[in-house]
């Protein structure tokens, strides 16, 4: 590996953690070319290897700050292998966006930051029997009729405003609570991730300020990154899988990207504020401040994990709503008898309670994954019945107007205690991409490409531009290669409904 960016001072530029030191080109170790390892015994405090899954390329324009905080994790309490980063990596509040880390039970910690603000951010795929050459003469006003159907933007209110009681029955029971209710079909119980319920949820570790956040907006997008895209399947790479997943070239598919909105914001607004507060109780210290935990064990840890499972029950049910409007905009457009069938639902901003083999050993442990995504094998007890021989479903958006993959999980992604990466990762920040362009610009650019543009803000456009993201090809190729997760199918998008 080479470059200049290797001599680079990292610092930890929190005010909470004033650690300086220089990482320099003989501290990595080059597992192969597409794995990368910084030993424990760079810095005292590590209790595990920070590990980086990353080409060269990639590798050498991650921010030095993204590095120091997959280094920063591996000092956690109750770490076990390695404190891991996917190729998508780029700094984050504590953890590394595009970190994962599992620590054993019961005394291992379970951290707020390792989750991420948008608790259960995650992704879904919609399909139908639609080829792009018969949807193209309705792709317009479909487009403009989700966009109706489905409310987006910061703080935007939704069609269902929730009672408190109508709220703790979503919060407990997620997807299948709605399906009950007529929002849904079996099957889309079925292929969610968890499906579409913790059970350990429980309303009332919620505080009533996330509650109030969150009371409006079950069925709404969101801002920043968060899209619905009328997408078409362009490459197959395994044939295989794709029938399965029931798949095949130029077939039309919705995807829907969103998470817990202001409910799960609050949440872990709440819990961090605790966390801070008691780890002296708890005798925790950590290298960087946003890394505040808990014992998982602790009374603390149990309440925010119960939390967290709530707002998690949330945003299912918030992507179940939208799922809801976007085949109520799809049959009013194109007839009642088209059919959206999820293919899977899964969440990349989480923690769970799941069993690895650490050392020869299983063990249980609680895997943060933070813009990681879950991806677990053929003849995994955790995945629907449908999949078992194939492997579990992954999505893995990329930027607006850039292709997207559905990805297959992998025995070999054993050493990422089965997650992979989450998207495309940012190449830069909101402010910088701002200063690059215009909204107006990118539309432009996107509709000489045939590609449809519905959004509400020319600022929240520039801000995620393609050009604010890494190169989704080259991250998926590492995934692929280091064995996280195998290629299935590319997607191109054919019309974005965008967040504000």
């Amino acid at each position: 590996m080479t470059g200049r960016w290797l001599e680079k001072s990292f610092k930890n530029y929190k005010k909470q953690a004033a650690i300086d030191f220089i990482l320099k080109k003989e501290d990595f170790v080059k597992i192969n070319d597409w794995s990368w390892e910084i030993p424990q015994s760079f810095r005292e405090d590590m209790r595990v290897p920070a590990r980086i899954f990353a080409s060269g390329k990639i590798l050498e324009k991650v921010e030095p700050e993204a590095i120091n905080q997959v280094i920063n994790v591996a000092a956690l309490p109750g770490i076990v292998k390695y404190s891991l980063a996917m190729p998508d990596l780029h700094t984050g509040y504590g953890f590394v966006i595009g970190g994962v880390a599992a620590t054993k039970l019961p005394d291992g910690i379970i951290s707020p930051g390792g989750i991420g603000y948008d608790q259960n951010c995650g992704v879904r795929l919609l399909k139908s029997e639609y080829t792009e050459a018969e949807i193209k003469p309705y792709l317009e006003k479909l487009a403009t009729e989700i966009q109706k159907e489905v409310p987006s933007g910061l703080g935007q209110s939704g069609q269902i405003k929730l009672s408190g009681k109508e709220m703790e029955e979503i919060l407990e029971g997620g997807v299948p609570c709605l399906v009950k209710k007529g929002y849904g079909v079996s099957e889309d119980v079925e292929n969610c991730e968890e499906g579409g319920r913790i059970e350990e949820a429980d309303a009332s570790a919620v505080s009533g300020h996330a509650k109030d956040r969150g009371k409006n907006q079950l069925g709404t997008l969101g801002s920043g990154n968060h899209f619905c895209e009328v997408q078409k399947v362009e490459e197959i790479f395994d044939e295989e899988t794709a029938r399965v997943f029931g798949l095949f070239r130029g077939q039309v598919v919705a995807m829907v990207h969103t998470g817990s909105r202001g409910l799960g914001h609050q949440n872990c607004t709440d819990y961090l504020k605790i966390a801070m507060g008691v780890m002296p109780k708890y005798n925790i210290t950590v290298p960087d401040r946003e890394l505040a935990c808990v014992p998982f064990n602790s009374s603390e840890g149990q309440k925010f994990f119960q939390a967290m499972a709530a707002a998690c029950n949330f945003a299912w049910a918030n992507r179940q709503m939208i799922t809801h409007y976007i085949r109520k905009a799809w049959s009013s457009v194109l007839g009642e008898k088209s059919e959206l069938k999820l293919l899977y639902d899964v969440a990349h901003n989480i923690a769970k309670i799941e069993e690895h083999e650490v050392n020869g050993e299983k063990m249980k442990l609680i895997v943060h994954r933070k813009g990681a995504t879950r991806a677990f094998p053929p003849g995994h007890p955790g995945i629907p019945l449908i999949y078992k021989d194939t492997g579990q479903p992954a999505i893995l958006p990329g930027s607006m107007g850039t292709a997207s993959y559905i990805l297959v999980g992998s025995k070999e992604g054993k050493e990422s205690f089965y997650s992979t990466a989450h998207g495309a990762g940012r190449a830069m920040s909101r402010h910088q991409a701002a200063k690059m362009s215009s909204g107006q610009e990118v539309v432009r650019g996107l509709e000489r490409q045939g590609i449809i543009i519905k959004c509400r803000s020319w600022q929240g456009i520039v801000e995620e531009a393609p050009f604010a993201y890494k190169n989704v090809d080259e991250v998926v190729e590492v995934v692929h290669q280091a064995g996280l997760s195998k290629k299935v199918a590319r997607l191109a998008p054919l019309a974005v409904i965008k967040g504000e």
